[in-house]
């Protein structure tokens, strides 16, 4: 890690559970968040913040007005967009280290019995 992320995680890196080998592991590891709606949105936002490697967001919904008192990942300027690609912009401007994937369809059925190799079942 460079000397900024050093800093950015030191709180992290600070706890005997973490360390600076738990922060790689987290800087390593890729999470598929399904939803980008009231429980999907700050999972990814603290995601994002705690420095995810890498982030999947599956919606397939649009963000609405009477979404933004809940769904804290998105904008008033996201209102008609994609869910997904509204949560990724978002993210982007939070930690510009993630790389976030935006998936925008729903996730169910057959797509889930083909699970990519970094989804935990």
């Amino acid at each position: 890690m460079n000397d900024e992320q050093l800093l950015r995680y030191s709180r992290h890196i600070l706890l005997p559970e973490i360390g600076i080998e738990g922060q790689e592991k987290i800087r390593a590891a890729h999470a598929l968040v399904v939803g980008a709606g009231g429980l999907g949105s700050p999972v990814a936002l603290y995601l994002a913040s705690a420095g995810i490697g890498t982030l999947t967001i599956c919606d397939g919904d649009t963000v609405d007005l009477t979404n933004l008192q809940r769904q804290i990942v998105h904008r008033v300027d996201a209102v008609g967009t994609a869910k997904a690609s509204s949560a990724r912009n978002t993210l982007a401007g939070i930690n510009a280290e993630v790389r976030v994937e935006a998936v925008c369809k729903r996730l169910a059925g057959e797509a889930l019995d083909a699970r990519p190799p970094h989804m935990i079942a």
